[in-house]
C-alpha cells in the first residue's frame, strides 16, 4: 500500500497549534512565576519594620520563640542555621532581652527531637533549665506560633530565626493578631536553595491562612510563668 502525504493544511494547522500551545504555556509559566515573586517580596515588606538584627536595638520582650530545625545537615555537617539561632538566644538573654525561652521544633523520632536537641545545647552555653520551655508540637512555622499564643500565652514575644524566615513568621503572627516581633540570626555563606525554596513556602503559607489551616495539634493551655522584667529590676539597681 503506498505511503500517503499527511494533508498539507492538517499539517500546517498542527504547527499552528503547537506553537500556541507552547506559547500558553510558557504565559502561564511566567504569570506564575510573577505571582510567586510578588507574594515574596509583599511578605517581607509587610513585616520590615518588626525584624531587628542587632541585639541592643532589640526591644525587651518577656518571652522568646526560637523555631526548630536540624542540627546537623548530615552526620558530619553542623547545621549553621541552628548554630545561628541558638548563638543569637543566648545573646538576647543575656542581654536580659528575653526572660523565657520557648523552643518549638519537630519531634517526629526517639532519635529526631528538635525541641530536646536545643535545650540540651543552650543548658551548656549555660542558661539555667528553669527559662527553657519545650514545644514538641511544632511541626510547621504556623503550629509553632499559632501554639505559642493558644497554648503557652507567650505574649508578647520574640521570634528567633534567619531573616527569611523571621518574615513569614512574622506575616502568620501578624495574620492572627499576635504580638510579636523577630530577631534575625545570621545567615550561613550560603543559603540560595534554602531561600529559593522560602518563595515557594511562602505561596504555601498564604494558601493555608486562606484556608484557616489550622496546626496539627492544639490540646490544653500550658502558660508559660509570668514576665521578669529583669532588665527593669537590673536599670533599678544602676541606676537607683
Amino acid at each position: 500500500m503506498p505511503f500517503e502525504k499527511p494533508n498539507k493544511l492538517f499539517y500546517h494547522w498542527d504547527k499552528i497549534s503547537l506553537k500556541r500551545l507552547i506559547y500558553l504555556f510558557a504565559s502561564l509559566m511566567l504569570l506564575a512565576i510573577t505571582f510567586l515573586i510578588l507574594i515574596d517580596q509583599y511578605v517581607g515588606y509587610k513585616v520590615r519594620h518588626d525584624i531587628y538584627q542587632k541585639v541592643e536595638q532589640t526591644p525587651y520582650r518577656p518571652y522568646a520563640v526560637v523555631l526548630g530545625t536540624a542540627k546537623y545537615v548530615t552526620k558530619n555537617t553542623p547545621n549553621q542555621f541552628y548554630n545561628y539561632r541558638l548563638e543569637s538566644t543566648k545573646a538576647l538573654f543575656d542581654a536580659e532581652k528575653i526572660d523565657y525561652i520557648l523552643l518549638s521544633g519537630d519531634n517526629r523520632t526517639l532519635q529526631y527531637n528538635e525541641p530536646r536537641t536545643m535545650r540540651r545545647d543552650l543548658i551548656a552555653m549555660g542558661i539555667a533549665p528553669q527559662y527553657l520551655f519545650p514545644d514538641y508540637a511544632g511541626f510547621r512555622t504556623l503550629d509553632s506560633i499559632i501554639r505559642a499564643k493558644e497554648i503557652f500565652h507567650a505574649e508578647p514575644m520574640i521570634i528567633i530565626s534567619q531573616a527569611f524566615h523571621c518574615e513569614r513568621a512574622l506575616f502568620i503572627a501578624q495574620y492572627h493578631n499576635i504580638n510579636a516581633i523577630c530577631f534575625a540570626a545570621d545567615n550561613p555563606d550560603i543559603y540560595t536553595i534554602t531561600r529559593f525554596r522560602e518563595i515557594f513556602a511562602r505561596f504555601l503559607m498564604v494558601w493555608e491562612l486562606i484556608t484557616e489551616k489550622k496546626p496539627h495539634f492544639l490540646g490544653k493551655p500550658e502558660p508559660l510563668p509570668p514576665p521578669l522584667n529583669r532588665h527593669i529590676a537590673q536599670s533599678a539597681v544602676e541606676n537607683p
